[in-house]
């Protein structure tokens, strides 16, 4: 007996509709590896159809006021909060993370950032007006860029739509996003949600694989595309938007370096970097997975990271003793799996290193050991629970190997040693360094990188401002 699969639809100018073609795609479940829902392999017809309805309700939104988008924005928020338990299903079976954590670490962030971009809406500023030639008065505007295309990632579905729309519609554009093809539930609900509050074709969700985004990107409507995703991914997307230059918002891959000096105290670093490493399984581009600690304690701290990688668990979305669920999809599942096969002889596995279980696409928590700096493992990203260990003899060599990866988007210093941690914060050269933690971020604070980790930022007024322009507007004083 076959289970009806749930039918999951475009959201374009205020509707729901089905792909244009009548395409769909299977959505699996990553806990239980079986489909549970079809969604919309959209073609051209269905990006064309939602750029006009973004670029027919952006003059309208472009003119409100921002108390008037404020307003919206933390209406929405409100939904969120009521609609949570809609959301948190939805997610889970997008992505099969434990319930419980998804309450508590989801949806209250989520929450307050569009909170803060609510905030940020009444907060279009410029210079102030001055006369720099006799005669003439210069003002700045800060104007919404236009229609933005946005692509969304599926380690957090949820999350990352949020980091995409508030500021952008806070400040004044229309939006089409594309969910990642293998998590696009959540992101359908929150169509709904944000199309009872703003006006028709001001939100548009389209459903789709790689070939869509490119459609997106490609398409002569929007302004501005953001993506956040592998450099691969990022890549392409500069490529396309170069041709009719577009502007680009880029948020790709990580590889972390977790520093740990000798005066650490290993008990708590180890604790809170065997979290940071391992929550969402690694599917995370600041997960705590590069850790360079000194010789001094290497081998303490790798039986204590050992020790606490083999007593941390895996499983079912409703056990609520597990700390992270599935890899995404069975692609996932192989690059982590192809990662641990490919090892060199030097290296050692001192915990998991296998999938676990036959039904869904978990992994065990993993800690590698004895890597060397031209490692695969250590140069490339692996985004799964994997957490790589390696040995450096002073700080010199711990910059130099911290900064030796073509990613530079997060990392962390673990040190009492207050000179030394603004030295290293002065050094590494990632858009952020955690001191003595790894992995909280706010909504008032910057997140992105350099390198092939990408441009542009997400959260916080920088992250506001990339999804404005600014216009320099001169008067004369005689007319």
């Amino acid at each position: 007996m076959s289970t009806e699969l749930r039918r999951l639809r475009n959201y374009i100018g205020g509707e729901f509709r089905d792909a244009a073609d009548g395409r769909t795609t299977e959505v699996v479940n990553p806990a239980t590896g079986e489909a549970y829902a079809t969604a919309p392999l959209s073609g051209q017809a269905d990006v064309d159809a939602a750029m006009a309805a973004a670029a027919e309700a952006f003059p309208g939104w472009r003119d409100t006021t921002p108390a008037e988008r404020q307003k919206a924005l933390l209406k929405i928020a409100d939904a969120f909060e009521e609609r949570a338990e809609e959301l948190i299903a939805a997610e889970v079976e997008n992505t099969g993370k434990p319930i419980g954590l998804t309450r508590s670490e989801e949806i209250p962030p989520m929450v307050d950032q569009i909170r803060f971009f609510a905030g940020a809406a009444r907060m279009l500023e410029g210079r102030s007006a001055g006369e720099y030639m006799e005669g003439l008065t210069s003002i700045v505007r800060r104007e919404p860029v236009g229609v933005c295309a946005q692509v969304a990632p599926w380690n957090y579905p949820m999350m990352m739509a949020v980091w995409k729309f508030a500021p952008a519609l806070a400040a004044g554009n229309t939006v089409v996003l594309k969910p990642s093809d293998t998590t696009p539930a959540s992101t359908v609900l929150i169509a709904e949600i944000i199309g009872s509050v703003v006006p028709k074709g001001v939100f548009n969700v389209i459903c789709g694989d790689r070939e869509t985004g490119r459609m997106m990107v490609e398409h002569p409507v929007p302004a501005m595309a953001s993506i956040t995703g592998s450099v691969r991914a990022g890549i392409q997307v500069a490529e396309s938007a170069s041709k009719d230059v577009k502007r680009v918002h880029l948020e790709l891959g990580g590889k972390a370096p977790v520093v740990v000096f000798e005066d650490t105290d290993i008990a708590k670093a180890v604790e809170d970097i065997s979290v940071a490493g391992y929550f969402n399984a690694g599917q995370d581009c600041t997960a705590a997975t590069r850790v360079l600690v000194h010789e001094s304690i290497h081998d303490e701290f790798v039986s204590a990271l050992a020790k606490a990688a083999s007593e941390t668990k895996t499983g079912q979305p409703d056990d609520e003793d597990v700390l992270f669920g599935p890899l995404n999809n069975p692609n996932q599942l192989a690059q982590v799996e192809g990662f641990i096969d490919s090892l060199p002889a030097h290296a050692r596995v001192e915990t998991g290193g296998k999938r676990v279980g036959d039904k869904g696409y978990f992994y065990a928590p993993t800690v590698v050991s004895g890597l060397k700096q031209d490692d695969e493992i250590i140069q490339k990203e692996v985004f799964g629970p994997v957490i790589t260990v390696q040995s450096f003899r002073d700080e010199d060599q711990a910059v130099e190997w911290a900064n030796g990866v073509e990613y530079a988007l997060a990392s962390s210093v673990w040190t009492k040693d207050h000179g030394r941690a603004m030295r290293m914060s002065k050094k590494l050269d990632f858009g952020c360094v955690w001191i003595n933690t790894h992995i909280p971020l706010v909504a008032e604070m910057p997140h992105g990188g350099f390198k092939k980790s990408g441009y542009g930022k997400d959260l916080s007024a920088y992250g506001f401002d990339d999804y404005t322009r600014i216009k320099h507007v001169m008067t004369s004083l005689d007319a």
